[in-house]
């Protein structure tokens, strides 16, 4: 007899028990998870088993942080120990580089409640005296890092979801999958097919081959991961005698190890450069409780390092060494979500950080499962991120360059080179040969950033602070303002929307009112919270035609969201059409005269005007032509199939040579983006603002009836926000704001009463030595208080200022006064006031003349 379950979750290492645990507690109790083993047979029960809530998107941080505050609540519900060391951690910075890194990493937690704290090297050494601390600079103090049982933590998972109703079925192998015309899955498996109506991809070693029973290649791949567990260590020993307490967590960025205590002895592992995949093409399904081949050559350079940093590690016997695989994503991030393309097949793979990250994953699927939305802001998680150009060999490339770089810094200026160029467009030979152009990554597609002068100075120098980019930058910048300026747009998502229901369509999913024929509009798409989930521009080019630009990086989680909503009748077609459709853009006072020398038609002011769409030949060539650019000039968009783009852009580069035309790259769109007070998506507009928090309520029709979002936007609008997006002057000195750093401003009682972090995820705090701190006290009036973050940051090189867009409480928002805001930027609180208006063209005059 075939069961049916509302949900089967298949694999049993932490990541799927957490999952399995969360939807029974959100009302699930029809669910099952099934293990080809038994539980934790994969990459959970070789695990080291260390926990922290830091990590570079702050979003993921507040997942990682309700993690580690879910042990205590699973313990109490199953009896079952997770094995807790709350022992705290340093990260130790050995260069002014990595010191500023770590100053980044400390203000950045400020507005998420984290009490980190800066401490110097004699400091961590008071907490860890194996190191020596000459080898150091600095160091940072995370009191909520630590180190679990990985088998009891994944039972306890296991039990309390048992307790709640789930059911777990082990040695049970899943073999394949169908799906059946009404939606149903197939899951079958060595004793007999369950039917499912969802399915969840916990897979961990196995998620690649789980996906590919549903046709799906997921860009995941297993490393080989190495640490190893010393014999007892007098040193060790004789510290938690003296002191009662267990050594700290400590990891050496240039050693690339991370190093705790384990027992009487140290757990020290590494992240090595000479990295090494695990099964890159098919994971054996015979794998199991086994171990891979130590090679302790491979760690040789870090342990010569650590050795040097840690002297009596030198000393130190060996009890073991530990080689297993673990699955990593190209970015190092998780692959959550629903899988774009598929009906209730579920993702919940590549969570390298288990223990820091399962409970969070698991909490955001199952509320995605249940309610249709994660309930937080899970971009950089989502398995919608990545296209399909994420190829198996891509992975490979990603994967390592990933793992080898795993303690390294990312400078904000940095590209890194694994598995590029990827996707070209036809022009790419004439930007980098002949334009000298320093290339970036945008979702797998090569675009220019900058222009070099020559060949040999076309490179980024990497750094926290402006680099060799700047005084170029500045210099397109002011040769569009000053007279034309030409770059390439190919890096926007673009789609085609046809069909007779087309425009009822994009009506209910768009918050503006859609275009006449031959013209633009922008528009925001909200989810039914109301909140930002898009933003888009919109030509109407027939009755039944729409053509939509985006971002680049949301193709697939903007596609999942419109074939979810695409009527069932056929009358819609979404088509999207990536490198099928590339563009240029010119812009500045002296565009109008090259896109004039290049048509036959009028496109002066009164007939080609602002916000206006047209299909005309340009040097001879079909194409599209936008009267709209990012720049906040006067500008058009061109866009053209691939074929043309070599001879549209040569003859761009013709006409534009009498009127000095100069190519230019996406820093300096930004930089004339914030000069204009443009916000962009994943920056400013994310799905955790509302529409009047994102300062975009002009996009939005309240009066239309029926659009996804509605009563949520009006109740926001009649409430009023709760934040607001401001464009700030910032008082900098060589390094400008980038993104996440703390908004400082002095309030008081007349401002907010008690002011708590934006953020905050209410874990224990700790100072460096272990004390408890006490709760944050009320505000005074004239404190200081962190009351907001920075989404994104430059420099303005046309109006001589630094730039930074962010949000802060509504009640601040009107404060235009200086001596209210800072802005701390690598350890420094710069002063900072509001512009309510942007510094360049306020009046728009320019995109319209």
């Amino acid at each position: 007899m075939t069961r049916t379950y509302r949900a089967v979750v298949i694999g049993g290492g932490v990541v799927g028990c957490s999952v399995l645990y969360h939807l029974a507690k959100a009302g699930w109790t029809d669910v099952l998870l099934i293990e080809r083993s038994e539980l934790t047979s994969g990459s959970t029960w070789h695990a080291a088993g260390g926990f922290h809530t830091l990590n570079g998107d702050p979003n993921v941080a507040r997942l990682q942080a309700y993690t580690i505050s879910l042990y205590e609540e699973l313990e109490r519900i199953s009896g079952q120990s997770c094995g807790l060391h709350l022992v705290g951690g340093v990260q130790m910075a050995d260069s002014p580089e990595r010191m500023d890194f770590l100053r980044m990493a400390h203000a950045r937690g400020r507005y998420l409640g984290m009490e980190t704290e800066l401490i110097t090297p004699s400091d961590a050494k008071a907490m860890f005296p194996l190191m020596d601390e000459r080898h150091f600079v600095g160091a940072l103090w995370d009191p909520v890092e630590g180190h679990l049982d990985p088998s009891g933590t994944t039972q306890a998972y296991a039990k309390s979801a048992r307790i709640l109703g789930a059911e777990i079925e082990l040695r049970n192998p899943v073999v394949e999958l169908t799906q059946d015309a009404d939606g149903m899955w197939n899951v079958v498996t060595r004793n007999g097919t369950i039917r499912a109506e969802h399915v969840v991809n916990a897979g961990g070693l196995w998620a690649r081959e789980v996906g590919r029973m549903a046709g799906l290649e997921l860009p995941v791949l297993a490393m080989e991961h190495m640490y190893l567990l010393t014999e007892p260590m007098p040193e060790v020993i004789e510290f938690n005698q003296s002191t009662g307490r267990e050594l700290v967590h400590v990891i050496d960025f240039k050693g690339e190890i991370y190093t705790r205590q384990e027992g009487q002895g140290i757990l020290l592992g590494t992240y090595e450069k000479a990295c090494k995949p695990w099964s890159p093409v098919q994971t054996p399904w015979e794998f199991g409780h086994e171990l891979l081949q130590p090679d302790l050559d491979r760690l040789a350079p870090s342990l010569e390092i650590g050795f040097r940093h840690f002297p009596p590690y030198e000393k130190a016997g060996i009890k073991q060494i530990i080689n297993g695989p673990f699955t990593f994503a190209p970015d190092g991030n998780p692959l959550v979500g629903p899988v774009p393309g598929l009906t209730n097949y579920w993702s919940a793979c590549a969570v390298m950080a288990g223990f820091s990250q399962g409970g969070g994953v698991g909490l955001v699927l199952a509320n995605w499962m249940t309610t249709g939305d994660p309930g937080h802001d899970v971009f950089g998680m989502d398995v919608a991120r990545f296209g399909d150009w994420a190829t198996l060999r891509y992975t490979n490339a990603k994967v390592r360059e990933n793992y080898s770089r795993r303690f390294s810094i990312r400078f904000p200026n940095e590209e890194l080179p694994a598995g590029r160029p990827h996707r070209t467009t036809p022009i790419y030979d004439l930007l980098v040969r002949d334009a000298h152009a320093v290339m970036g990554d945008s979702w797998g597609l090569e675009a220019p950033l900058w222009f070099a002068p020559s060949a040999d100075e076309a490179h980024d120098v990497p750094s926290f602070h402006r680099s060799n980019d700047f005084a170029h930058v500045g210099a397109e910048v002011r040769a569009v303002r000053e007279g034309v300026g030409v770059t390439e747009i190919a890096n926007f998502a673009k789609y085609e929307v046809t069909g007779p229901g087309a425009e009822a369509f994009l009506d209910r999913l768009m918050t503006n009112r859609l275009p006449k024929p031959g013209r633009l509009v922008l528009t925001p798409m909200l989810n039914p919270q109301g909140k930002l989930i898009g933003d888009f521009t919109i030509a109407r080019a027939g009755d039944e035609r729409f053509l939509i630009w985006g971002s680049l990086a949301a193709t697939k989680y903007h596609l999942r969201w419109f074939g979810a909503h695409l009527p069932k009748d056929g009358s819609v077609r979404v088509t999207a059409l990536e490198t099928d459709l590339v563009g240029l853009s010119i812009a500045g006072p002296k565009s109008r005269e090259v896109l004039a020398a290049l048509v036959d038609g009028d496109v002066s002011n009164g007939a080609f005007r602002f916000l206006d769409f047209r299909e005309m030949d340009v040097a001879g060539a079909p194409a599209m032509v936008n009267r709209i650019t990012y720049t906040g000039d006067l500008g058009y968009e061109i866009w053209m199939k691939p074929a043309f783009e070599r001879r549209i852009y040569t003859a761009i580069k013709t006409a534009g040579a009498p009127h000095g035309i100069r190519d230019f790259g996406l820093r300096a769109l930004l930089s004339m983006r914030f000069e204009r007070n443009f916000p962009t998506w994943f920056a400013e507009l994310r799905p955790i603002y509302g529409p009047m928090e994102g300062a975009m309520e002009r996009f939005v029709a309240y009066d239309k009836p029926g659009f996804v979002g509605r009563e949520a936007a009006l109740a926001e609008r009649d409430a009023g926000p709760r934040l607001r997006r401001v464009t700030l002057v910032v008082d900098a000195d060589g390094a400008d704001a980038i993104h996440d750093e703390p908004i400082w401003a002095r309030v008081g009682d007349r401002d907010f009463g008690t002011i708590a972090a934006p953020h905050g995820h209410g874990a224990p705090r700790f100072d460096a030595t272990g004390k408890t701190l006490p709760a944050p006290i009320p505000a005074r009036d004239g404190d200081w208080r962190v009351v907001g973050w920075v989404t994104s940051g430059g420099y303005g090189h046309s109006v001589a200022l630094s730039l930074a867009q962010g949000y802060v409480p509504s009640a601040l928002a009107t404060r235009t006064e200086a001596g209210v805001f800072e802005v701390e930027i690598l350890g420094q609180r710069r002063a900072a006031r509001i512009m309510p208006q942007p510094p360049f063209d306020p009046t728009g005059a320019r995109m319209r003349s």
